[in-house]
């Protein structure tokens, strides 16, 4: 096949090529909805879904390497999140049904479970905690976004004890709607939390002790979660494309796989299968890069989609 006949998508900047049927998944076993996505660094790709065995891990050829089912992840399997310690590769996730907070080995076994935070004031009966996602700082404290139930984010110590909480639904700095996803960002040596603020098509800057600098609300729709590799900021708007900033000014660089007509179509993201195409996104959930610069993307559909983009 020629260069110029291989299925890409992006632009001059930042241009990938899609790899079809990247991942093998064994006959005997399917996906549910694909949520979240990590690399390790061998470049092993684990994704969480949420059907059993619901951790499936594969090398970078699209070989499935092992699978197994995280106790205290169902149905509502979300957020993922892989993160280096002295001691070893951690994973970190969400169950936003259960309001499940874990953190496993690279094997699935729970080394640590938070509780959800007393917080009554907040929390009742209807008013529930469905935790979306997670990150991790550099000294280990632990940051959950409740984006499903009440729009706050919960700030823990790395041993799981409970530190303070903000938020609340709205639209002031600091209020949110929806704040899907979250990252730590290291920023002229300063750590930096990167909310997903959904609801509100924006994303919001906070200090790590919860104060809000600052909002992002330019060339984005519905941003779920954030990957930085190598100078950019990838992440996924739920509203059918792939969005690519330059780190470092967070301005654009690329939207890949845009497509403008999925999100607006009835049932979506749930569309006819002869509606998908490789180079078209409908419902992206989750992304991260490997260390060849290789993006690998879930999306939100009942049976899984999981799309590699080999950087050109």
């Amino acid at each position: 096949m020629k260069e110029l006949d291989k299925i890409q998508t992006g632009n001059g900047a930042f241009r990938v090529q899609v790899e079809e049927g990247w991942a093998k998944l064994p006959a005997a076993y399917e996906f549910g909805f694909t949520h979240g996505i990590v690399v390790d660094s061998q470049d092993n790709v684990y994704i969480l879904h949420t059907k059993s065995p619901n951790l499936m891990v594969f090398n970078r050829e699209g070989d499935w390497l092992k699978s197994c089912d995280i106790e205290g992840i169902a149905e509502g399997a979300h957020g993922l999140y892989l993160h280096e310690e002295q001691d070893g590769e951690f994973l970190y996730m969400t169950d936003c049904g259960l309001g499940t907070v874990l953190k496993t080995t690279l094997e699935g076994e729970v080394v640590l479970r938070l509780a959800p935070p007393h917080l009554p004031e907040v929390y009742s009966s209807d008013k529930l905690y469905k935790p979306t996602d997670l990150a991790v700082a550099e000294n280990g404290d632990i940051f959950v976004t409740d984006g499903y139930g009440q729009s706050w984010i919960h700030h823990y110590t790395a041993a799981g004890e409970w530190i303070h909480s903000w938020g609340g639904k709205g639209k002031e700095p600091g209020e949110m709607s929806c704040p899907h996803g979250i990252s730590v960002k290291l920023s002229g040596g300063e750590q930096e939390l990167y909310v997903a603020d959904r609801g509100n098509h924006r994303i919001q800057v906070f200090t790590l002790d919860g104060k809000h600098k600052r909002f992002i609300d330019h060339d984005m729709d519905m941003p779920c979660n954030f990957y930085f590799h190598d100078g950019l900021m990838f992440f996924p708007d739920l509203h059918s494309r792939v969005t690519v900033f330059d780190a470092s000014n967070d301005l654009l660089v690329a939207h890949l796989g845009e497509d403008q007509l999925a999100y607006k179509q009835e049932g979506w993201p749930n569309l006819p299968k002869p509606y998908y195409r490789p180079n078209r996104f409908s419902s992206p959930h989750g992304v991260c890069v490997d260390s060849h610069g290789d993006v690998y993307v879930a999306e939100w559909i009942f049976d899984g989609r999981i799309t590699k983009l080999i950087r050109q």
